[in-house]
């Protein structure tokens, strides 16, 4: 299987993909991800205004297959949701890294961002994942 993995995203282990714009970080789940939860049916995502820490649990996707969390990849405050998703929770599916975006943060602690993964290591990751 040949998944998309944009090089200009960072990564996590638990198939979060974050973009930086500005001061803005946005978060989603992996084509990876999507692929392996298969069609998904709805997404339970948190306020604006939440805060979160790294690695807590901020929502989750349903799916026809499964249950997945949507897992903080770093520290912060919840700006702004991809309200569309509500209505139209297959943007997660069809446009991973684009529509489909989760949510956007503002960090409280920058030094987490060198723990995410750069996109050859997520693929690494992906790798050993599927054997």
């Amino acid at each position: 299987m040949s998944y998309e993995f944009p090089s200009e995203l960072m990564y996590t282990t638990t198939h979060e993909w974050v973009r930086f714009e500005n001061s803005v970080t946005v978060v989603g789940i992996t084509d990876y991800a999507q692929h392996n939860l298969g069609d998904i049916v709805f997404i339970e995502l948190p306020d604006v205004g939440m805060v979160f820490e790294k690695e807590s649990h901020a929502g989750e996707i349903e799916s026809v297959k499964a249950v997945g969390d949507l897992i903080m990849p770093l520290s912060g405050e919840v700006i702004e949701i991809n309200k569309r998703l509500v209505d139209n929770p297959e943007l997660a599916n069809n446009s991973p890294y684009d529509s489909g975006w989760m949510m956007k943060i503002k960090i409280s602690h920058p030094n987490e961002i060198e723990e995410l993964i750069s996109v050859e290591d997520y693929k690494e990751y992906v790798k050993s994942e599927e054997q």
